[in-house]
């Protein structure tokens, strides 16, 4: 454990953010340019330090303005540690703790997870611990998704013999350790259920559950606990944690057109451009927050929403518009 005002190297320790299984992550400052960052301290110090570097090697290759940055790896003072960007804000699991989410809220956090989940597994990486405590959202409301990496971290450090990520939110392959692309997908469906109703879709599964949870019956529908979604958003949900992998979404770009296909319908009954249908029954909601242009410097902006866009994005990931 670090302390408060404890320098290593120009990084002065501020305070702790928070642990997990794999480090404790600091908010420090980066004395020779006076800037917030934050810096991820792994508990096991005594692995070998080209396994101690997978991560933010892996990290290094994903540039996305939905997943939270990494600006390097340092040793000193003895202690090995990542430096990352900090996100002020809360986490998504914070938000979550308030209830049950609007439904545009809901679906424009999930298309933001779905768009960083897309751009790592194009670049061949699997989360393997989507859930809302790895999601922050800046106070501008735009949420960035940490700990890419970390899990595959794990596994190696562990030498295969643990499965790796929460229970809660991980699908039935990864409990007999056969993580797949589409394994994140069913953990983004957990979370768009714990957004629309508030609750978990199922008690944290025992081993003695595994048979169920495998069949698929566990899992109520989001509808039973909040019958205001429309059954549009209800299916997308049930189809993204489906436990057969043939009858789950085969990819985050398939996913993130079933998303934005149901968000242009709720858009379009809202502006009263075609009428709510049994199949979407639903309380209309107020028409979409015109959202202020960013203040980021020298970005390249969406010409719709105008968020910062990566320099090489054909897609807004925020608001979906085609650049």
């Amino acid at each position: 454990m670090l302390y408060r005002g404890q320098t290593l190297g120009k990084y002065k320790i501020v305070a702790p953010l928070g642990s997990g299984g794999f480090a404790v992550v600091y908010l420090a400052r980066d004395t020779w340019i006076d800037k917030d960052v934050a810096i991820k301290v792994p508990h096991r110090q005594n692995i070998n330090f080209a396994e101690l570097l997978r991560e933010p090697r892996l990290l290094a290759t994903l540039d996305h303005p939905i997943i939270v940055s990494i600006t390097t790896a340092e040793k000193q003072e003895n202690v090995f540690f990542i430096v990352m960007e900090y996100v002020q804000g809360d986490t998504l699991d914070d938000l979550i703790g308030g209830g049950a989410m609007d439904v545009r809220r809901a679906l424009d956090f999930a298309r933001q997870a779905c768009e960083a989940v897309r751009h790592a597994h194009g670049q061949g990486v699997i989360h393997r611990d989507l859930r809302p405590p790895n999601m922050l959202v800046s106070k501008a409301g735009v949420l960035k998704v940490a700990d890419f990496g970390t899990s595959r971290f794990l596994e190696i450090a562990a030498r295969g013999t643990t499965v790796i990520g929460s229970p809660a939110y991980m699908a039935p392959e990864q409990f007999e350790g056969k993580a797949v692309f589409a394994s994140d997908i069913y953990s983004l469906g957990v979370t768009m259920y714990q957004m629309l109703t508030g609750v978990m879709p199922y008690e944290t599964p025992s081993p003695s559950n595994l048979d169920r949870l495998m069949r698929g019956d566990l899992v109520r529908p989001p509808r039973v606990h909040a019958p205001s979604i429309p059954a549009s958003v209800n299916d997308l949900v049930m189809k993204a944690m489906a436990p057969d992998l043939s009858k789950r979404y085969r990819s985050a770009d398939e996913l993130l057109d079933a998303l934005e296909t149901v968000r242009a319908r709720r858009d379009r009954r809202v502006a009263g451009h075609t009428p709510a249908t049994s199949q979407d029954a639903a309380p209309p909601r107020p028409g979409p927050r015109r959202r202020q242009p960013s203040e980021t410097a020298g970005a390249t902006f969406c010409r719709q929403c105008h968020k910062p866009l990566h320099a090489r994005a054909a897609r807004c990931p925020f608001c979906g518009e085609i650049q």
